[in-house]
């Protein structure tokens, strides 16, 4: 009985972690090069500095993911956002934060800086 309820932890766990939340849309690296001149987007590269100092994007600006919660209040609740990282794991931890102080038009790009050549 222990085992299936903690086999059942685990499930729901790991489904957690997949199951987009509302708000927050994954998005190609295409669709993100689509928005880049948009004026009404704001680009969040949420890698450490020395990630981003070794390659960048242009529209993207770096909020790495650990001042995310500090850096938080320079950002516009009423624009669009496109959230990078290196493969897209941190974006969408990012992505999360956002949603819970209000954001509502949320970006993850698919792949990250991987995918982004």
């Amino acid at each position: 009985m222990i085992t299936w309820i903690l086999i059942i932890l685990i499930v729901a766990f790991f489904v957690s972690r997949i199951i987009p939340v509302k708000g927050i849309t994954n998005i190609t690296v295409q669709e993100a090069k689509n928005k880049g001149k948009d004026k009404r987007v704001q680009f969040i590269d949420v890698r450490t500095s020395g990630e981003y100092n070794g390659y960048n994007s242009k529209p993207f600006m770096n909020i790495p993911l650990s001042n995310l919660p500090a850096k938080i209040d320079t950002l516009d609740k009423n624009k669009e956002v496109v959230v990078i990282c290196q493969s897209g794991m941190r974006s969408t931890r990012a992505a999360k934060i956002l949603k819970k102080h209000g954001f509502n038009k949320i970006y993850n790009v698919k792949g990250g800086m991987s995918a982004w050549k």
